[in-house]
């Protein structure tokens, strides 16, 4: 058995294939989970490499991509070097589709020599092996074939089935080499380091010889197979929490420390069952001191910190801290102390802004990315004020809920969350609650744009909710508003809401049963009251044995004389709700029905129900958001050398995410026309135009260094409305239908 690190370079230069047995299971990484992490390391690697030619050092970071098993065959003269692979098939298929995208990129762009170098990692290009599976350095199991070779060789007649995780790859790593390459900005407006060619140069030196796996070659052992379990079943991995421990009792002999005392005072907990046990994490299990030192690295440093890289992030921060005994001490008691700040989270009071915040929020909403802000806000070595603390933790709870409840993108928050540590730590005497306030308010992309009152009130009153949102956060916003009109009212006992309590449609899903009355509904005004029946006022909280009894049962006892499945025979539904609900959330139907609930009182109470949300999570300054969007907004004339080509187009088309696609979409449907808000709203199209193409407007000017994007803006007493010219429509009309169509093949 041989283990050795290997870049691409070793792995794939020469005549070799790679063969994925038909056994193993298909494809599975995804964008989220595998690909932009990959793409995240692969461009700090890139950058690293940039930056070492600019500085004429031969520093430059690899990126460890963890192991491969494989068996060589014998050789076979003439034939290519086979290698079945046994272990790390997702790893190497990643590898070698993110290499050809590269290589294409650079074909297309004019790079040749950067392109040949890429060709040689993908391709045995002998032309005995011309059409056949040997051409590829890598041949995947039967599940993915046609794709895999769709993907890599584009002359290629294979049929794969979409949608297909390998086709999606390669599209993924094509846009965002060819967007680094040519220099498009990040999200915040940075754009890459170096020239084009310089980019190009150091992605495909990185791609070639920067990325390091461990290939563990099983060939000619009695049992490979043991080998291979052991490696992946039957192995206790160190915990990144040990390599720290290690590194830092090492650095204290280094300095002269009693690290026998540093053992009992400040790390003994860590070693306890608690910190170490695994919790899930998204789709992972990870141990929870490990997820600790992830987010308390994030919030130290304000820099985004990669779970595989904990160790190495936590040696560069801490490494110009441990020089001396007492700065090393230093750096433990402030590590201590805010692991039992972060211990302590599960048992902070609920009725506090902080257990509210960490309810809702990280439990609830499931957005434990925010964390490190919370953690940074809690820390006792951020002194603040309680009264800036909680209208700080209270703004960011707000932009959570609102953004949940019109189902708007999480993608960007674990960056944004950087961005508003940023802005903790360079404070600078500020009041912190308006320092966040400020900056949520100021957001314009629609990643990160804080929805006002007026965006609640056009998006959610009519949108289906039940079915797209998780009924466990509904169940939270619900109780919160629940929780609002008892504090709303001296009247009301100030008891807590209920745990445990399960969402109940008013309207039943199943109206058709007994709520479908003479003359009954056409075909287009059920499919409207199916929609409606999961919209916000049709939603409330009730008991689970409740539940049960109410069932698809009539509203009133006239109605439920013969009614005998569900028990409570001759009970109407709003009776059994009077009976036997104490929330305020139901005395207000029972009270105001007696008779019927109808798809007029569901909107009615969303209305209502939306105007309680907007007053329990208040919403950004509304004169600072307009403010910034009209930034973005400023209207201006095109002039002949300011024109669209196709190029431009081809760009703004390939960056352009989801709404900012619908939005162009309906501008292009009817060119010179003017759209306003109301006008997307109306067509159930979108409810933030505005902050798509505010977002458009951000991509011109860091891609085309220009001040306006395409769109002609025109403000109307107020209110904006928005246009293309023809010219532009014409060219995103035959754009866009040229992408269907090569989408429909």
């Amino acid at each position: 058995m041989e283990a050795n690190p290997l870049t691409p370079r070793d792995l794939f230069e020469g005549r070799v294939h790679f063969e994925i047995p038909t056994f193993q299971r298909p494809y599975v990484w995804s964008r989220e989970e595998q690909w932009e992490p990959l793409w995240e390391d692969i461009v700090r690697v890139a950058d690293s490499a940039l930056a070492a030619e600019t500085m004429a050092t031969r520093d430059v970071a690899q990126h460890f991509l963890g192991a491969v098993v494989y068996g060589s065959r014998p050789a076979v003269s003439g034939d290519v070097v086979r290698h079945d692979v046994i272990d790390g098939q997702q790893r190497m298929t990643t590898l070698q589709v993110a290499i050809d995208a590269a290589h294409e990129v650079f074909a297309t762009l004019g790079y040749d020599d950067e392109a040949e170098a890429l060709e040689g990692l993908v391709l045995n290009s002998q032309s005995k092996f011309r059409g056949t599976r040997e051409r590829f350095k890598l041949w995947p199991s039967q599940t993915d074939r046609a794709a895999f070779e769709r993907a890599m060789d584009p002359t290629s007649h294979a049929i794969a089935e979409l949608p297909s995780r390998i086709l999606e790859a390669h599209a993924y790593f094509r846009g965002e080499v060819f967007n680094w390459v040519s220099g498009v900005s990040d999200l915040d407006g940075t754009p890459p380091p170096g020239t084009a060619a310089a980019r190009a140069h150091a992605l495909s030196g990185t791609l070639q010889d920067r990325l390091v796996v461990v290939a563990i070659d099983l060939s000619g052992h009695d049992d490979s197979q043991m080998i291979f379990e052991t490696l992946n079943d039957r192995g206790t991995p160190l915990l990144k929490a040990d390599l720290i421990k290690n590194w830092i009792f090492r650095r204290g002999e280094d300095v002269g420390a009693d690290v026998d005392r540093w053992a009992g005072t400040y790390w003994a907990e860590f070693d306890g069952s608690w910190w170490r046990e695994e919790i899930r994490q998204g789709r992972t299990q990870r141990s929870r001191i490990d997820i600790f030192l992830q987010y308390w690295l994030t919030m130290r440093t304000a820099d985004d910190v990669r779970g595989d890289n904990i160790f190495r992030d936590f040696v560069s921060h801490a490494q110009s801290q441990t020089t001396t005994v007492d700065s090393a001490e230093s750096l433990l008691r402030s590590l201590r102390a805010d692991a039992d700040t972060y211990r302590a989270f599960a048992q902070l009071d609920e009725s506090s802004p902080e257990g509210r915040f960490y309810r809702r929020v990280i439990e609830a909403m499931e957005l434990a990315t925010t964390t490190p802000v919370f953690l940074w806000l809690l820390s006792p070595h951020h002194p603040t004020t309680p009264d800036e603390r909680h209208r700080a933790l209270e703004a960011v709870e707000s932009w959570v809920i609102r953004r949940t409840l019109l189902q708007l993108t999480t993608k960007d928050v674990n960056k944004f969350m950087i961005v508003v540590l940023r802005a903790l730590s360079s404070a600078d005497g500020r009041d912190l609650g308006e320092l966040i306030v400020e900056l949520l308010s100021r957001q314009t992309a629609t990643s990160r744009i804080w929805p006002s009152d007026a965006d609640l009130n056009s998006a959610l009153t009519d949108a289906k909710v039940y079915g797209n949102i998780r009924q466990s956060r509904l169940r939270v916003i619900l109780g919160a508003v629940e929780q609002f009109k008892r504090a709303s009212n001296p009247m009301h006992e100030d008891v807590p809401v209920p745990e445990r309590l399960e969402l109940e449609h008013v309207m039943p899903r199943a109206w058709r049963t007994h709520w479908d009355l003479e003359p009954r509904l056409n075909a287009e005004e059920a499919a409207a009251r199916d929609r409606l029946v999961h919209t916000i006022g049709n939603l409330t909280l009730i008991t689970r044995s409740l539940n049960g009894s109410l069932s698809n049962r009539p509203w009133t006892d006239a109605s439920s004389v013969a009614l005998s499945e569900g028990g409570a025979p001759g009970k109407g539904k709003r009776a059994l709700l009077e009976q036997y609900s104490l929330l305020v959330l139901n005395k207000e139907i029972v009270h105001d029905h007696v008779l019927e609930w109808t798809e007029g009182d569901i909107r009615r109470r969303s209305k209502e129900v939306v105007t309680d949300i907007a007053r329990i999570w208040p919403g950004p300054d509304e004169s600072l958001q307009v403010e910034a969007l009209a930034d973005l907004h400023e209207p201006v004339e095109f002039t002949d050398d300011q024109g669209w080509g196709p190029a431009h187009i081809a760009t703004i088309s390939g960056r352009a995410g989801e709404t900012l696609m619908t939005v162009l979409d309906a501008l292009s449907s009817t060119p010179r026309r003017s759209w306003s808000g109301a006008d997307f709203r109306e067509r159930n199209l979108t409810s933030h135009p505005h902050s798509a193409l505010g977002a458009l407007t951000t991509m011109v000017r860091s891609q085309f260094a220009r001040d306006r994007g395409p769109v002609f803006y025109e403000d109307r007493g107020g209110q904006w409305f928005w246009s293309v010219d023809d010219e532009f429509a014409d060219e995103w009309n035959r754009q866009r239908a040229l992408t269907r169509h090569v989408t429909a093949e």
